[in-house]
């Protein structure tokens, strides 16, 4: 699971008009005529044009800086309203009902206000309104060319063009329903020391319950997985299962992958996530290394290779599939509207007494985003359309493991991924595709990445972490402050990891 991308803005060009063969349907950009118009009040900057069309792009560190995607930026980019007026120049955290969700909710949202959300945004940060092309990039979407990675995996395998997020918001709160069909409430990440308080069960915790192995790989230099820190207690006894990732390449080449396996990219140190570069004018917008794409396609790469070349009894390439999906979209353009869906509870559990965040009744999903599946059955340039959210990942292991259900989410969310296998027998190793991924220099050393202003994303993470251990001390600003702080929170709370 990888950060804050739409489906357009990765995959839109993934197939032209009439590419498809056997009258499949792709839904993304290429030969439609999508734009958003320029809903700037004239008081405040007259621009050049009225909208902004798509358009592909190859500038792999965009969109820089980051769009806004807390609840009520997303809200004024599904609808394009800003209500009240005056939270178009508000910080998040002084932001007023009814947070720029319009009343009634449309059944259909126009999604047509990126450029209108991405203008003020910019402003609210950088103390004036984009000049043309600094704003227009929020409608860029990659060509295949631009990600050969991902690309190529969508169109030898499957590509879900209707798979979505499950909260129209933040990572937090997506990543929280990936595992635990909840987010406790919670619409937004910040204040991120709250997220301590987080004690939905999780789908790992029902993999324990009926005996089903499963384990979450991170990378090492993060010091501390981002699932334990949203999940701690859920998850406090079942340390053993986090492992280095470098332990993930063991296990499946040694046959040694669980029956299900949870991989985090790399978040802090020169990250691989593929978030989009941090807001403000302190931020290393203008660096290509920290936020550029590319390094995650690497990442997919080097997990695809692993899996594309195992071979033993246990774990092969017959016999498990791949999921290449994002947490949320991030504030990226897309064109197609959410959807509705099951509020995870009917009644408000206890502990958790603070209702629901910002008055949302979490049934409308997130937009939608990239979503890749890899397996030797399924055909070539397989297109899924059927509706897909994150909870039909733990829908598909309730089916295969018969635990219980966590929230009425994913018990009431009707599809699976148990019926997207169009082969009878696996396709041989011989017809899997070689990836290539665009050459990427690791700019910078150590040093440099340890003295980088942290993102808010990243100082989010290791502030839930120092809320867990109690460490009262000042929040670090550095990439290099705030490892040394996760180290002394691993060492003090989290002695049992297994790398």
């Amino acid at each position: 699971m990888l950060e804050n991308r739409s489906f357009d803005n990765m995959l839109g060009y993934l197939y032209s008009p009439g590419e498809l063969a056997n009258g499949q349907s792709f839904e993304g950009v290429a030969g439609k005529n999508l734009s958003n118009p320029l809903n700037i009040n004239p008081n405040d900057t007259i621009y050049s044009r009225d909208s902004i069309k798509v358009y592909p792009d190859s500038i792999m560190t965009n969109p820089s800086p980051d769009p806004g995607e807390e609840y009520p930026h997303v809200n004024t980019q599904l609808f394009g309203t800003i209500l009240p007026d005056s939270n178009k120049y508000r910080h998040i955290s002084t932001m007023q009902p009814p947070f720029n969700e319009p009343f009634p909710v449309p059944d259909t949202a126009s999604m047509k206000g990126f450029v209108t959300d991405y203008i003020y945004y910019f402003k609210l940060y950088f103390g004036r309104y984009p000049k043309d092309d600094e704003y227009k990039i929020i409608m860029s979407c990659f060509p295949p060319s631009a990600v050969p990675v991902i690309s190529t995996l969508a169109k030898e395998f499957a590509v879900c063009d209707h798979w979505y997020s499950a909260v129209p918001s933040q990572t937090y709160c997506n990543r929280s329903f990936f595992n635990a069909a909840s987010s406790w409430g919670f619409v937004n990440n910040a204040p991120s020391e709250r997220w301590v308080q987080n004690a939905a069960p999780t789908v790992y915790n029902r993999l324990s319950e009926v005996g089903v192995p499963w384990k979450v790989y991170f990378d090492i230099l993060d010091i501390i997985p981002a699932t334990l820190l949203l999940h701690l207690p859920a998850l406090i006894k079942h340390l053993d299962r986090f492992c280095s990732f470098d332990k993930f390449l063991n296990d499946v080449k040694n046959g040694d992958l669980p029956k299900y396996s949870f991989v985090e990219p790399r978040m802090h140190w020169f990250h691989n996530d593929e978030h989009p570069p941090d807001e403000g004018s302190l931020q290393n917008t203008n660096f290509p290394g920290p936020s550029n794409v590319l390094a995650g396609e690497q990442l997919i790469h080097t997990v695809y290779e692993a899996i594309k070349n195992s071979d033993s009894k246990n774990n092969n390439y017959k016999n498990t599939l791949l999921i290449i999906t994002y947490d949320e979209h991030g504030g990226c353009y897309d064109h197609v509207p959410p959807v509705r869906v099951t509020p995870p509870y009917l009644n408000i559990p206890v502990p958790y007494t603070h209702g629901n965040e910002m008055g949302f009744n979490f049934d409308r999903s997130g937009i939608r985003v990239p979503a890749v599946l890899v397996s030797a059955y399924l055909k070539k340039n397989t297109v899924i359309n059927t509706t897909i959210e994150h909870t039909s990942v733990i829908k598909t292991l309730k089916e295969k493991f018969g635990f219980n259900h966590l929230t009425n989410r994913d018990e009431f969310n009707p599809t699976s991924l148990n019926n997207v296998f169009n082969l009878d027998t696996p396709r041989d190793r011989s017809t899997w595709p070689v990836t290539v991924p665009r050459p990427f220099k690791n700019y910078g050393d150590r040093e440099f990445f340890n003295n980088e202003l942290l993102t808010g994303f990243q100082k989010g993470l290791v502030v839930i972490a120092m809320k867990h251990a109690n460490i009262n001390e000042p929040v670090p600003q550095t990439v290099g402050d705030a490892l040394e702080i996760l180290q002394r929170v691993k060492q003090v709370m989290f002695p049992g990891f297994c790398f």
